[in-house]
């Protein structure tokens, strides 16, 4: 059977929503941005008019006023999105089952087998224009394809409210001569590198001598030089599916920069609190932990280390992540924001090698001792039970990083 994927984009998502809950601001540059006294002021959305002044995604609220000074400045309603954005599924479902999110304003569809019933990719797009115009207010951007790179990528290409078909036989005339930035997978650092060997378009990428690439790049230089060349054999999921769990982190960028060890460490066995919680939850352990650091000049910088022995306590791995911040950074610059991620794991009755020297028992005692902890959190929520050590000095504010997992985005 022809693959025929579909790729649906909701133009300026958030920012389209917020006109359809407020109509007034229709026609307005407007920039739905998180709060600046959490230190999350930056542009979440821009509507088009607010794009026409230079507007982008990701800046901070002082640079996009900058640029426009009539910029109306809108508090995020995520709690609408997640409602706008599975009425846009519901849309989605009459058309196929095999349906993949990638975030809450895109998703993959594969037509294959409905076009027979509903007529060619072309026509579907067509038609989930036209759905999501009348029964939500709202457009969308399509990309039609044979596979879900070049889907994407369609999408990309014509904005707002366009369907971009890029044919199977005879794509080279439409995708070579876009930049590789353009294609999914190659963010700015690989763009960076492409460009010092002189692979500026995706043509140039396609056409690259694939020895070559793996030798820089590893496997990604084959799964990038697939895609240019529209080999890409990854399945769309079906609606629903939820993809293997790799790592659980959570993260936070502080209320305000972190200058001591003492803030450093209440940062950490704040964050691992949510994390022991998944761990339990998901019936999971971890045999490493990872820190990512990030300092008041946005210097990052990534450490892990592999653990004594699988372990799902929180306390555990706070102690563990104290121990790999303190023993691999340099503690000079105050830091701005910390994520720590537990990794490598195994299901929790995962056998072991025992260490004579270890404290099983111990570990066994403060795992019920937090699964207690857990089960009060659940039902009196969060600050009914804490540390004492975090009893009002937490550095991190209500608003976290951590955002709901969404479906691996290849699927083979």
């Amino acid at each position: 059977m022809k693959r025929v994927i579909i790729h649906s984009d909701i133009n300026n998502c958030y920012a389209s929503i917020e006109r359809q809950l407020n109509p007034s601001l229709v026609g307005k540059p407007i920039a739905v941005c998180g709060a600046a006294e959490e230190r999350h002021g930056i542009v979440l959305a821009k509507s088009y008019e607010a794009k026409a002044f230079g507007v982008q995604t990701g800046e901070a609220i002082w640079q996009a006023k900058n640029k426009c000074h009539n910029l109306i400045i809108v508090s995020p309603h995520y709690d609408k999105y997640v409602q706008y954005s599975r009425l846009a599924h519901e849309i989605y479902k009459k058309y196929t089952p095999l349906i993949e999110p990638y975030g809450l304003d895109e998703c993959w569809l594969d037509v294959s087998g409905s076009v027979e019933l509903f007529g060619s990719g072309e026509e579907i797009a067509a038609e989930i224009h036209r759905r999501f115009k009348e029964e939500l207010g709202l457009t969308v951007s399509c990309g039609v394809a044979s596979n879900k790179i070049f889907a994407k990528l369609g999408s990309d290409m014509k904005k707002p409210d366009a369907t971009t078909v890029i044919p199977e036989e005879g794509f080279q005339e439409l995708v070579w001569p876009l930049p590789v930035s353009d294609l999914w997978g190659v963010g700015r650092q690989t763009t960076k590198k492409l460009d010092s060997y002189c692979i500026n378009t995706i043509g140039a990428l396609a056409k690259t001598n694939l020895q070559f690439l793996q030798e820089r790049f590893g496997v990604a230089g084959t799964q990038l030089w697939l895609y240019a060349n529209g080999r890409d054999t990854s399945r769309v999921a079906r609606y629903g599916y939820i993809a293997p769990i790799k790592s659980i982190g959570h993260g936070a960028t502080t209320a305000k920069d972190m200058e001591s060890d003492e803030e450093v460490w209440r940062t950490i066995l704040d964050l691992t609190q949510e994390i022991g919680y998944k761990l339990k939850k998901n019936h999971l352990a971890a045999r490493g932990i990872q820190i990512n650091v990030r300092d008041k000049n946005f210097f990052s910088c990534q450490y892990q280390m592999k653990l004594e022995y699988i372990t799902q306590s929180t306390l555990f791995l706070a102690q563990a992540a104290k121990l790999l911040f303190f023993k691999k950074h340099r503690f000079t610059t105050p830091l701005r924001s910390i994520t720590v991620r537990a990794i490598d794991l195994v299901p929790e009755d995962t056998p072991q090698q025992l260490n004579l020297f270890a404290g099983y028992d111990k570990q066994d005692d403060i795992v019920r001792l937090e699964s207690a902890v857990d089960r009060l959190r659940e039902r009196f929520g969060n600050k009914i039970v804490v540390p004492a050590s975090l009893m009002g000095k937490s550095c991190r504010p209500t608003l976290s990083t951590d955002f709901p997992k969404m479906p691996a985005p290849m699927y083979h």
